[in-house]
């Protein structure tokens, strides 16, 4: 009986000395995870980006509102959402390379078809017909890209369909730059494809004590004139809301001359073809003192584009260089190798999403939700402070690029890693500390995720 007793007592010590070791080392290894939170609350934590619902300031609305109460646009709510949903379906026009292979293709198939059913038939005659059905195939079923040309009438359509929704998208863009570094303090801003000017008023929300010089570029006279009388209130005479806005129809001659922050929101698809894209982001980033910002719509071809443009920034060498400092990714992408989403199959877009209040038009719901993507290119300074900081906090940072599912005691968060990999990471307290698991229950996609030191039940995407 007595040697029953003490047994049961050493069982019983050694459990308490097993689960106290235990605690005390759960403790000890969330605290040492802890350092990056940088003070911060779990809700709060540095990776947090993402905005709540957006409005448009209060001036810029109230100008809205009297410019399409002045116009006489019938059917503008119609209108405005058939275009909204053209421009969010739009494509790249076909290259001429691809054009010339689909009908090397199509003539091909037709001339072995021909051959099995008709051997005496008359070779010029036959080389005719091939001739035109490879034109009617092609015609059938290439997109026809054509150019947005906006008059006054088809601006203000524009601005009714497209300036919450492009103003919540550039300013949760800008919200990346401002959160991460908050030592950035701008003077000076280049927004190409400037259209309404919702760069100009989303950058004003972050920097406006700093700004000093925003030059507004666009071929289009009419949309700069709109843009101009959204910044004056739609009065003629009274000042401008923002100061030192300058509007051009050329981006300004001189290689040397550089601004702060460039930008180009939903630019690049209005361009033709890859070349003049890849001209158009050469040209922006030898203008780039500090940041280059690119949105465009999250679709498949927004995406695409964007990373056509970070590729060219990154891999591209130019024979004339005027700043040596090397480019890297900002965001969204935690890593500067290739796109790990254009390797899997099928090919889905990397895309994010911001809840805005859009203007109040009839038929317009209160809250609307913009879907789009988006690259920060920026010279290596900033990104080398990041990255330091990131070692000394002992975490990596990987993008959530989908919701993120909260379970009972775990989070289940798909992300886009250091390393280049997609990663579906399931986040529990005790495999990866209280305070990682806290901080994945407080993200949403768009977010970061600390996500080092690597968990073992880690499983990729793509295998």
């Amino acid at each position: 009986m007595a040697s029953t007793s003490f047994g049961a007592r050493v069982l019983c010590r050694r459990a308490v000395v097993k689960i106290t070791s235990r605690g005390t080392s759960a403790a000890a290894d969330a605290q040492s995870r802890g350092g990056f939170l940088r003070g911060e609350p779990h809700r709060r934590h540095p990776g947090v980006t993402n905005l709540k619902t957006l409005r448009l300031p209060d001036e810029l609305q109230t100008a809205a509102r009297a410019i399409i109460n002045r116009a006489p646009v019938t059917r503008l709510t119609d209108r405005s959402r058939s275009l909204a949903n053209f421009l969010w379906s739009r494509k790249r026009a076909v290259e001429d390379w691809t054009l010339r292979r689909k009908a090397v293709s199509l003539e091909r198939g037709l001339w072995e078809e021909a051959t099995e059913k008709a051997r005496d038939m008359d070779e010029q005659l036959l080389e005719e017909r091939i001739r035109k059905k490879v034109f009617s195939e092609l015609r059938k079923t290439t997109y026809h890209w054509t150019p947005m040309k906006y008059d006054e009438e088809l601006a203000v359509v524009y601005m009714a369909a497209r300036l919450a929704g492009g103003y919540a998208a550039v300013r949760r863009a800008m919200n990346e730059i401002k959160k991460r570094d908050p030592s950035f303090a701008p003077k000076s801003l280049l927004d190409f494809g400037s259209g309404l000017g919702t760069v100009v008023w989303a950058s004003h929300s972050c920097w406006g004590d700093t700004l000093r010089e925003m030059v507004c570029v666009d071929s289009s006279g009419p949309m700069n004139v709109l843009a101009e009388r959204l910044l004056k209130g739609d009065e003629e005479r009274a000042a401008p809301h923002i100061k030192q806005v300058y509007f051009r129809q050329f981006l300004p001659v001189s290689p040397k001359v550089q601004f702060d922050l460039v930008a180009a929101a939903f630019t690049l698809s209005e361009l033709q073809n890859a070349k003049d894209r890849e001209e158009a982001v050469l040209t922006l980033w030898r203008k780039t003192g500090s940041y280059l910002v690119l949105v465009e719509n999250g679709t498949k071809e927004g995406h695409e584009m964007l990373m056509e443009a970070r590729d060219t920034v990154l891999k591209k060498r130019e024979q004339t260089v005027h700043d040596s400092r090397p480019a890297s990714v900002f965001a969204p992408c935690p890593h500067d190798l290739s796109c790990p989403k254009l390797a899997v199959e099928p090919t889905t877009p990397c895309n994010f999403q911001q809840m805005f209040h859009p203007l109040p038009l009839p038929g317009h719901k209160e809250r609307q939700t913009e879907k789009f993507s988006y690259v920060i290119l920026t010279r290596a300074e900033a990104a080398a402070g990041e990255a330091a900081a990131g070692e000394a906090d002992g975490v990596d940072w990987a993008r959530l690029i989908a919701p993120v599912q909260r379970r009972t005691r775990h989070v289940h968060c798909r992300a886009c890693c250091s390393d280049g990999q997609l990663q579906h990471l399931v986040v529990t307290a005790r495999k990866h500390s209280r305070d990682v698991y806290r901080c994945a229950r407080s993200s949403d996609w768009g977010d970061q995720l600390p996500t080092a030191p690597r968990a073992p039940d880690v499983q990729s995407d793509s295998e």
